[in-house]
């Protein structure tokens, strides 16, 4: 099996590197000649080129480590060259409006299936890479009635090799909406605490709260706009029950509701205790 790796940013060649680590043939695919150069310096690839048209027909199995947006253009532009039968995998963190477009353009010989490793880093480029980031985390799988039993059984063996421990199927939609909860609010809210005050003279006396509660906060702004945006709604109806739920603690402490405070902090030690296990 021959695997190709299109982007060669932090997940792509942290894809690469714990490929090759396992003694797999990956290939590279960058818009850099110096991102091919420094995969193969620190052997995450066997080979690589700015040419999709030089390697890709060797691929079995192509992911596509691209920002969303330009998901469509490199299949528009580089399909052509896929080997028949080659399984193309988009690992976007949103779903809607890319999988079933891409979906609809993809040739038939080929199948493209979505599948979403729930891990990363704050920095972000190839010289920030580290296999390990798979290790023991959950990797979704996103499959729609175009994709076959094969497509399906091999996304979700790739999940497996990677060092995912729990590989789930969700539907898209069902995959937003965990997405917009669990990650993109989560992100919102350490990007909105950050900017509630100009804190940097406050380096020097903070503790671990606010270290954990921001450490996401470090953001890559260009995709995250686009993840945002893309999956605008389901995140506009759950930023606002966050809002609804801090309007409500407001309003018990402003009224010193001493039982529905404690109701809700029990409320949130069982509910994060799930997490623990």
């Amino acid at each position: 099996m021959i695997y190709g790796i299109v982007g060669l940013g932090l997940m792509g060649a942290s894809y690469a590197k714990r490929l090759t680590d396992l003694h797999e043939t990956v290939y590279g695919f960058a818009r850099r000649e110096a991102s091919i150069q420094y995969a193969l310096e620190h052997h995450m690839i066997a080979d690589g080129t700015i040419h999709p048209e030089e390697l890709i027909h060797r691929c079995d199995i192509v992911v596509l480590a691209l920002y969303p947006t330009l998901l469509k253009d490199w299949m528009l532009e580089n399909q052509q060259h896929l080997k028949s039968g080659a399984i193309v995998m988009d690992i976007s963190g949103v779903k809607s409006n890319i999988v079933e477009p891409l979906q609809a353009i993809t040739r038939e010989d080929v199948e493209l299936i979505s599948t979403h490793p729930m891990c990363g880093r704050e920095s972000q480029g190839i010289e920030h890479a580290d296999p390990t980031i798979f290790d023991g985390n959950n990797y979704i799988v996103v499959p729609t009635e175009k994709n076959t039993a094969y497509g399906i059984r091999v996304a979700r063996e790739l999940g497996q090799k990677l060092g995912c421990t729990h590989i789930a199927n969700l539907s898209i939609e069902e995959h937003d909406k965990m997405i917009a909860f669990l990650s993109q609010l989560t992100h919102v809210i350490a990007v909105s605490l950050m900017n509630t005050h100009e804190n940097a003279h406050l380096v020097e006396y903070t503790g671990d709260s606010f270290r954990d509660l921001t450490r996401i906060a470090s953001i890559n702004e260009n995709m995250w706009t686009e993840l945002f945006l893309i999956n605008k709604d389901i995140l506009l109806n759950e930023i606002d029950a966050f809002i609804a739920s801090i309007q409500h603690f407001r309003d018990s402490l402003a009224s010193e509701d001493q039982e529905e405070m404690k109701r809700l902090f029990i409320q949130s030690t069982e509910r994060r205790e799930l997490f623990n296990k």
